[in-house]
């Protein structure tokens, strides 16, 4: 009986094709990095170009550079060696690159450089092909925002209030030197008045130093261990105020940067790895979603989303030459400042306020009965009616300032007597009379938001916004694993989100 032996498929290394593939047969009708190519070349890259010097050796052309770093951002390719390493290894990157091999500096640079000012300019005009094609609606957005760690060391911390803390005791012990020379000092020789050490700056620690040490470096009869203070005052104080000012001038109205990105601030990450809540520097993106395409975005340095709408609005507005009619964010945009924002701009916004989700629940308890928001408002005679009956009187009014600079206007209130109330010790805690204070414009705003929400098109929107927005990012940070920037600096920052959006748009148009 014959044994029979296994058959195989043709295989020989050397066999010569009579008319070889090109590399456009290779790629399937429907793969991605045709969409890729097909959305560049539609677009002007007329910013790109003036990016170039006229002299000078012969450059790769930025329309190939740019659709190796797009197809590299979509793919989950964000290193400049691996994109250099996939134009020689990749077809798909060969058929993008026309077989050029443009080396990781290259690529680098032009990721770093030339597209600083363009970028945005590119995000713009895909965003409004998109539209154009009906894909997604520049009018009617969803906002929301996310921390993703910066590329920067964990540990090189600056804060704020260690800087303070230190000028703090800086301000004592120049203080307590200053005292004990005048304690030493002879009547022809009397120390001056002591410096106002309230706000010191370099200039004034300078001084104070170079007084000290007139009147008391020369003394045989000083305190030992004043002297020691003297020397170690006079050796580090002027360099470490230097250094505090520096320091001061780069956190700006932050909290805290990282001395290896000082444009990152230390946040609290959710996707934190070692789950302990460890404070990370990084940056808070805010993105703008129609139909799950990103039509706007901004990067921040401050944690939270409630002071980030402004800059977010008026960045929508440059790109596309109005506000959006709609928007729709969560509770983080809830501000008085934000929803008289929209007001102004026209936008119907269907925003949340903090409570708003408590309120639908059934489970927001204010002090009741007692909290301001219980009481009954008699509008003709403008007075409030506290839990006994007894009218509460305006008492004026005043303004303050938040945070940002937005001027509040709150109401007084105060009850005619609370002496003999047999309520007043679950009512308030106050010695005088109740006073309470009411946010008139903000009350406005949360009642016309509330209505806004709980109407049949606010319910829906509420509803698309979670599977709008939120998703974006989670495929972005999970399924596409980008969850820490690789370059440094916000300028840079913006520039390899943008490379980002502008991968995502195109990969939802593919899909």
């Amino acid at each position: 009986m014959a044994i029979r032996e296994p058959v195989f498929k043709p295989y020989n290394q050397q066999q010569i094709l009579a008319i070889p593939p090109t590399l456009d047969e290779l790629i399937p009708d429907s793969h991605p990095v045709r969409v890729v190519n097909e959305v560049i070349n539609k677009i002007s890259i007329e910013p790109l170009l003036k990016a170039y010097h006229i002299k000078g050796s012969s450059s790769y052309h930025p329309q190939l550079l740019l659709k190796v770093l797009v197809y590299g951002y979509l793919t989950n390719i964000y290193s400049s060696r691996k994109l250099a390493a996939a134009c020689r290894e990749s077809i798909y990157f060969m058929w993008l690159s026309s077989m050029s091999y443009p080396d990781h500096n290259t690529i680098n640079r032009f990721r770093g450089v030339r597209l600083k000012h363009a970028l945005r300019s590119v995000f713009e005009d895909v965003v409004k092909l998109l539209a154009a094609e009906g894909l997604l609606s520049i009018e009617e957005i969803n906002t929301d925002g996310t921390k993703i760690e910066a590329s920067a060391n964990k540990y090189t911390f600056v804060w704020k209030k260690s800087i303070q803390t230190n000028k703090e005791k800086m301000k004592k012990q120049l203080t307590h030197i200053w005292e004990y020379a005048q304690q030493v000092a002879s009547d022809e020789d009397k120390m001056p008045e002591p410096p106002d050490f309230k706000q010191i700056d370099s200039e004034k620690v300078k001084q104070a130093v170079e007084q000290l040490n007139e009147k008391l470096a020369g003394r045989k009869d000083i305190d030992k261990k004043v002297k020691d203070k003297l020397n170690y005052v006079t050796k580090n104080y002027p360099q470490n105020i230097a250094r505090y000012e520096a320091q001061e001038a780069i956190l700006g109205e932050r909290n805290s940067y990282s001395k290896t990105d000082t444009d990152a601030t230390f946040m609290r990450m959710k996707e934190d790895h070692m789950k302990n809540g460890q404070l990370k520097p990084g940056y808070n993106v805010q993105i703008s979603t129609s139909n799950q395409f990103i039509v706007n975005y901004t990067i921040h340095p401050n944690p939270t989303d409630t002071t980030t709408l402004k800059i977010h609005l008026e960045q929508h507005v440059s790109s596309f030459g109005k506000a959006p009619k709609k928007l729709t964010a969560d509770a983080g945009y809830g501000s008085e400042e934000n929803y008289q924002l929209l007001e102004d701009q026209k936008v119907e916004a269907f925003v949340k306020y903090g409570m708003f989700d408590k309120q639908q629940k059934g489970k927001y308890n204010s002090k009741s009965p007692f909290g301001a928001d219980k009481l009954f408002y008699n509008q003709q005679q403008d007075c409030y009616i506290c839990p006994m009956g007894q009218q509460m009187l305006s008492i004026g009014s005043y303004t303050k300032k938040t945070t940002t600079g937005f001027k509040q206007t709150l109401k007084r209130y105060q009850a005619r007597n609370c002496e003999n109330c047999p309520m007043r010790a679950v009512c308030h805690k106050s010695k005088e009379n109740r006073i309470i204070e009411i946010n008139e414009n903000l009350n406005r705003l949360k009642q016309n938001a509330f209505e806004k929400l709980n109407s049949e098109e606010g319910i829906q929107r509420r509803k698309k916004r979670c599977y709008d927005v939120e998703p974006v990012f989670g495929n972005i940070k999970q399924n596409h694993g980008f969850r820490r920037f690789r370059l440094r600096g916000k300028e840079k920052v913006a520039i390899e989100w943008g490379l980002l959006a502008i991968a995502q748009n195109i990969r939802k148009k593919a899909a």
